[in-house]
C-alpha cells in the first residue's frame, strides 16, 4: 500500500527556513548561481546550523515519540538534486526525523504543495510563501531567528494573530475603510456571528484535533491566540472558536499593547501575524512568520488588527 499523507499534519518547509542559509543565500545574490553550486558542493560535508523554523520543527516530530506518528515534514527546496546533498547531511547530523525531501531544480515550489497534501509551508522566499497564500495553503514567510530564544521543551507552543490569519480580512477591511468605531459596532452586531475562515483556519482545526484524547493540563500542543482586538470584540472570536469546535488554550486580547513581552512570555516556538508593526518586536524574541494577503485584497497596504 502508499504510504499516505492525508491522516497527519504535514509541514513543508524550505531548506533556508530549516537552516541557517544566509551565506548561500547572499553568495547567489551577489555571484550568481554558479558560484553558489560550487560552494554548497566545496562545502558539502559541513553542517549546517538550524534556522527560525528549527525549533518548530524539532518539536513537531517529537510529537511522533508521544504517540502513533501525527507530523509528517518534508523539506521543499529549489535545489539541484546534486547540490541538496548537504540538506540531507544536516538533517542526518541534528537526528531530524525528516526522510521526504523534493529538489526541483530551480522550479517554483507552490505547484508541488498540493502533491504533499502540505497544510502549513514555511519558507524565506517571499515569491514562493505569496504563491502558496494565492493558491489557497497556509504559508507564512520567516523573519530571521531572534538573537536570543529559549525553547520549552515541555510542549510545542503555537501563537496566532486573529484577523487576516486564523480568520477572513472581513472584519479587518471594515477598519482600514471605516475606523475602529465602525470596527466595533460590526463586532457588536455580529457577535453571534461564527467569522469567516482565514488562511490559518485549517491549520488550527488540525491542530486542535491533535489536542484531542489529552487532558488540557497534557497536551503535547499549546495554542494561544495574540491580538490587537479587545472588548467588545473579543466575544466574536471566542464564539467562532465554539463554533469551530476549536480548543485554544489561551487568547491574549491586547488592544493595541506590543506582542512581544506576551509572546516571549508564552514561549512561542512560531508566532503568525499579517502585520510588519508587530512582527518587528516579535522577531527579536521568538520565530516569527508573516501572513501575506493574497494578490489583489484590499489589505496589501496594512492595516492595525
Amino acid at each position: 500500500m502508499p504510504y499516505s499523507l492525508s491522516n497527519l499534519l504535514v509541514i513543508g518547509i524550505s531548506s533556508r527556513a530549516l537552516f541557517d542559509l544566509g551565506k548561500e543565500a547572499q553568495i547567489y545574490k551577489e555571484k550568481g548561481l554558479d558560484e553558489y553550486i560550487q560552494y554548497q558542493l566545496e562545502h558539502e560535508d559541513k553542517v549546517l546550523k538550524p534556522g527560525t523554523a528549527f525549533p518548530l520543527v524539532k518539536g513537531l516530530l517529537a510529537l511522533n515519540e508521544r504517540k502513533e506518528r501525527l507530523v509528517e515534514v518534508i523539506v521543499m527546496s529549489k535545489n539541484s538534486p546534486d547540490t541538496g546533498l548537504r540538506i540531507f547531511n544536516s538533517i542526518e547530523h541534528h537526528g531530524l526525523d525528516i526522510t521526504r525531501v523534493a529538489l526541483t531544480g530551480g522550479e517554483p515550489l507552490a505547484r508541488y504543495l498540493e502533491a504533499f497534501d502540505i497544510d502549513l509551508f514555511l519558507s524565506k522566499s517571499e515569491s514562493d510563501v505569496q504563491a502558496a497564500i494565492d493558491a489557497g495553503f497556509a504559508a507564512a514567510l520567516l523573519y530571521d531567528p531572534p538573537t536570543e530564544h529559549t525553547t520549552q521543551a515541555d510542549k510545542v507552543r503555537i501563537a496566532f494573530d486573529a484577523d487576516a490569519v486564523l480568520f477572513s480580512e472581513e472584519s479587518e477591511a471594515i477598519y482600514k475603510n471605516q475606523g475602529l468605531a465602525a470596527f466595533f459596532e460590526n463586532e457588536r452586531q455580529n457577535a453571534n456571528k461564527p467569522l469567516q475562515e482565514g488562511p490559518f483556519a485549517k491549520l488550527l482545526k488540525a491542530l486542535s484535533t491533535m489536542q484531542q484524547g489529552f487532558d488540557p493540563a497534557d497536551a503535547p500542543v499549546r495554542i494561544a491566540i495574540v491580538t490587537a482586538r479587545n472588548s467588545p470584540a473579543h466575544e466574536r472570536v471566542i464564539k467562532t472558536l465554539r463554533a469551530w469546535g476549536v480548543r485554544v488554550d489561551a487568547a491574549f486580547f491586547l488592544g493595541g499593547i506590543q506582542k512581544d513581552k506576551v509572546l516571549k512570555a508564552f514561549g512561542a516556538q512560531i508566532f503568525f501575524d499579517d502585520q510588519e508593526v508587530h512582527l518587528g518586536l516579535a522577531s527579536a524574541v521568538v520565530p516569527s512568520g508573516r501572513v501575506p494577503y493574497k494578490t489583489g485584497s484590499v489589505l496589501n497596504q496594512g492595516s492595525e488588527l
